[in-house]
């Protein structure tokens, strides 16, 4: 395996940003998509258990609906991609059971040697005074950073967004019926080239004030 180079990496977070105009003739090709659908299905999560969807916005006609939704933000229609980060309604003891599952089955370990695994899964799930729902948002940001960080290695535009209306956008895509509601939603493709945000000076606070060694 041959690591990426530590210029490059820092080289490709500093090209990165928030897109705010994309250019909408140019689309991402299926094989760096492919590779961007497969890096965010890699994206770490607690105890391995993958609480989300990836709702993947192909529909031009859904992904306008969908812009009036949001602010009436360009990025919604102009990006290549739309992709809406949803969580699982309430996972609980059947989404840790096929959890368990896959891992004997992936690993071929008997699914009775993973009951400590299970055990811990239900008991954190379950803790009194948890926040289900604040823990799920965690797990999917997590996912988000994935894709973002993927994009920017693969020289892909990207834009995290949180200004819509997740009411309205779970019912339009119908996520309800199917177990899980939208938390945040991501555009990508290539900045046009009249983006006044690509010119801008990128803004960090200084190192010592964030990264402190104890």
């Amino acid at each position: 395996m041959n690591p990426i180079p530590a210029h490059q990496l820092l080289s490709q977070l500093r090209w990165r940003y928030a897109t705010k105009k994309f250019d909408s003739q140019r689309r991402i090709s299926p094989a760096d998509w492919q590779t961007l659908e497969d890096a965010v299905i890699l994206s770490p999560s607690s105890f391995g258990l993958q609480p989300w969807r990836f709702f993947v916005i192909d529909d031009p006609h859904l992904r306008q609906k969908l812009r009036e939704l949001s602010w009436n933000q360009p990025q919604i229609t102009d990006a290549s991609h739309l992709v809406v980060f949803a969580v699982k309604h309430n996972p609980g003891e059947a989404d840790v059971e096929r959890h368990i599952d896959r891992i004997s089955r992936v690993r071929g370990v008997p699914r009775e040697k993973l009951d400590g695994l299970r055990q811990m899964m239900l008991g954190s799930m379950n803790r009194p005074g948890g926040d289900l729902d604040n823990w799920l948002s965690r797990q999917v940001y997590i996912a988000l950073g994935v894709f973002l960080t993927s994009a920017a290695l693969l020289g892909i535009d990207a834009c995290p967004m949180e200004g819509f209306d997740g009411a309205k956008y779970d019912d339009l895509l119908g996520l309800p019926a199917k177990g899980y509601s939208a938390r945040v939603v991501a555009t990508a493709g290539y900045r046009a080239a009249d983006d006044p945000a690509a010119q801008a000076p990128k803004v960090r606070f200084e190192p010592h004030t964030v990264v402190e060694h104890i």
